[in-house]
């Protein structure tokens, strides 16, 4: 396969994942403004999202870090054009990348690439009320879901869905370990919330910001403890949005595309699994913060290999 084609399948399952993954995040966090505290300032409520995004330094250059508001961050998240991480950026580079692989994809997937950037490029111009991107957030993130389905019921199984596969796998498993970090910071157990209402609803939009509160409170009786949380949305191996299935995942399309003289990326591979190979007691033993900071440099070298060997 040339190196553009398998760069551009893996880039085009990269940026719609994160379109994905930043609408979900947008829609909890507008339903959740319902239920904080009043007293909760705009930017308490916002800059965990422009963090998780990637999006803060991009945010201060062009609004300054005092102005941090619910329109504002709605605009540039959704819409911003100098925002590389923005919902209607990743959606345009998510089209190009399917362009230039258009000969290794399906005609309904290609049919539902270009509904998909054609319906939300309109959708996107003109400012955006909360009410309204809410009912877009959600309109996404069930396209992005029939997508998935038209790729795994229409595609062949070769090199070319091994490095989609790549890479859908590594930015939810990027998303995941990016929305636990910030996110566990700014809900730290404090005994003084622990069972009250605030804290259910924090914990709960943690969990379903990763589409995993329902399946979280199936395994889990003893209600919202932070290592619990933390436990399921790491290592739990039969949870699709946990970082060892994402990782586990990887290492499939790995093996189908094939490491023989690709020793970087096979190390570097090594290095990254053997992060997730842990027990919860031995990442709270080195610190969650810790632990993730870790996980998302070796992931990190690992796509620095794979795009030194695979796609130059």
């Amino acid at each position: 396969m040339l190196s553009r084609i398998a760069d551009s399948m893996y880039w085009m399952a990269r940026y719609l994942e994160r379109a994905g993954e930043t609408a979900r995040l947008m829609e909890i966090n507008l339903l959740y403004l319902v239920e904080a505290e009043e007293d909760m300032g705009e930017e308490d409520k916002w800059l965990p999202i422009l963090q998780i995004n990637s999006s803060e330094p991009f945010y201060i250059e062009q609004f300054g870090g005092d102005t941090i508001s619910t329109s504002r961050v709605l605009q540039f998240i959704s819409a911003g054009r100098t925002n590389p991480s923005s919902i209607r950026t990743c959606l345009r580079l998510f089209r190009e990348n399917a362009r230039v692989a258009r000969d290794r994809i399906s005609k309904e997937m290609w049919e539902a690439v270009n509904e998909i950037w054609m319906g939300f490029n309109e959708r996107l111009k003109g400012p955006l009320s909360a009410e309204r991107a809410g009912a877009l957030f959600v309109e996404l993130r069930n396209q992005v879901a029939r997508f998935n389905g038209l790729v795994a019921s229409t595609m062949m199984r070769g090199e070319a869905y091994a490095f989609y596969q790549l890479g859908g796998c590594f930015e939810r498993a990027d998303m995941t370990s990016r929305t636990l970090d910030v996110k566990y910071h700014i809900i730290l157990p404090d005994l003084s919330m622990v069972g009250s209402a605030l804290d259910y609803y924090q914990w709960a939009a943690l969990l379903k910001s990763l589409s995993g509160f329902e399946a979280f409170r199936r395994n889990y009786h003893s209600g919202f403890m932070p290592a619990d949380v933390a436990e399921f949305v790491v290592l739990n191996r039969a949870f699709p949005r946990s970082i060892v299935f994402s990782v586990k995942h990887m290492g499939g399309a790995l093996q189908t595309i094939g490491l023989e003289n690709k020793e970087a990326t096979r190390l570097a591979f090594a290095d990254l699994s053997a992060v997730v190979e842990v027990t919860s007691q031995q990442i709270f033993d080195a610190g969650l913060h810790e632990y993730l900071a870790k996980l998302l440099e070796r992931m990190s070298l690992f796509h620095g290999a794979l795009a030194e060997e695979f796609f130059q």
